[in-house]
């Protein structure tokens, strides 16, 4: 089964690595350096988030450039303080459980889990000593993400990307056990290990004829989650929505935002709630919809998102003075996060 797993993910690139998005554009990224005379020209593309967003910044002090109507309640739980104490903030918060903690520093849904209950943070708190977010769990019943851009010196922004996100579900024929169902679904079995440490119905459960069991509540492609491109859906009033946002967050001029919501017309209207917002280093993840694109043509939109990012990065540094950050401080930064990263990822695999 797991051979078949490969083979199928090596035939559709929708599952390939990182770098395989990354590496074909390097010659394009190190074009636009050279024009700029410096190896870090994007880290002036969002002068209020640290490196622009490349990563390496934390999610919390990001979302404090958010107006607070837009944002889940949040805790800010520090490396090595006490467990207790911010147990007791989420009593005082008013949070209630399931909630969802995730690591301040992180991308792709690393280490990002639904926590049913005070001793399941309890034990999570104390099993990664990092810096992390408690957060309500929201309860709008759709999610998405938008990638929005605005030059400086323009008045009016642009929606590049809308993605809409399916969670993974299956649907049960009163005969087969979950794991049964999960293992026969196309999408669902490719995500076989992370869907088992999720789901909190057993896996030896007969579902019942008709009943849609939904797999996961995290919204990441490496979750299984499906990324479906709705740019067609992209309006002049959400756009106007967006830039409105837009001019409240300082510094912020390119990346994306992902959002709960419940209807379209209340996404257009301003109705809604931030996850998360990510800079420099945020895709637009409508072209992980491979029904609508192909490889080649993933490749060419972040090429053409890489260019606008220049453009910005220029516009800050030439007419508005903002300083590219030190190549050596960056690589420091980027080293450190390297190391962070690998720590956790060994605490959650052997978790």
């Amino acid at each position: 089964m797991g051979s078949k797993r490969n083979i199928h993910k090596l035939f559709n690139w929708e599952y390939w690595p990182t770098p395989m998005f990354y590496i074909p554009n390097i010659p394009f990224a190190f074009y636009h350096a050279v024009k700029a005379k410096n190896l870090v020209f994007y880290t002036a593309v969002n002068p209020t988030i640290e490196n622009s967003g490349i990563g390496t910044e934390s999610k919390y002090k990001t979302m404090q450039l958010i107006p607070k109507e837009y944002l889940p309640v949040t805790i800010f739980h520090e490396v090595n303080s006490d467990v207790n104490e911010s147990i007791k903030k989420v009593k005082e918060k008013n949070i209630s459980y399931p909630l969802i903690a995730k690591p301040d520093i992180g991308f792709r849904g690393l280490l990002v889990q639904k926590i049913a209950s005070e001793s399941e943070l309890k034990n999570y708190l104390e099993k990664y000593p990092i810096d992390i977010l408690i957060q309500e769990f929201l309860t709008e019943k759709k999610e998405c993400g938008i990638f929005y851009l605005r030059f400086p010196d323009h008045q009016k922004g642009k929606i590049t990307s809308l993605t809409l996100k399916d969670f993974p579900y299956v649907i049960g024929d009163g005969t087969h056990t979950l794991e049964e169902l999960i293992l026969s679904d196309n999408r669902a079995k490719n995500y076989v290990k992370i869907i088992k440490n999720n789901v909190t119905i057993p896996l030896d459960t007969i579902i019942k004829k008709d009943k849609k069991v939904q797999l996961s509540d995290i919204g990441n492609h490496s979750k299984g989650t499906q990324f479906i491109n709705g740019n067609h859906l992209i309006s002049q009033k959400l756009e106007e929505t967006i830039t409105h946002l837009n001019k409240q967050i300082d510094g912020w001029f390119y990346g994306r935002i992902d959002i709960k919501y419940n209807t379209f017309e209340e996404l257009e209207n301003g109705k809604f709630k931030i996850l998360e917002l990510n800079g420099i280093l945020a895709e637009p993840t409508h072209i992980y919809d491979t029904n609508k694109t192909n490889y080649l043509q993933a490749l060419k939109e972040m090429r053409i998102h890489w260019k606008q990012l220049y453009k910005i990065a220029r516009l800050n540094h030439d007419q508005n003075n903002i300083p590219y950050r030190s190549t050596i401080g960056l690589l420091k930064d980027v080293k450190k996060l390297k190391k962070y990263t690998k720590s956790i990822t060994r605490l959650h695999k052997f978790k």
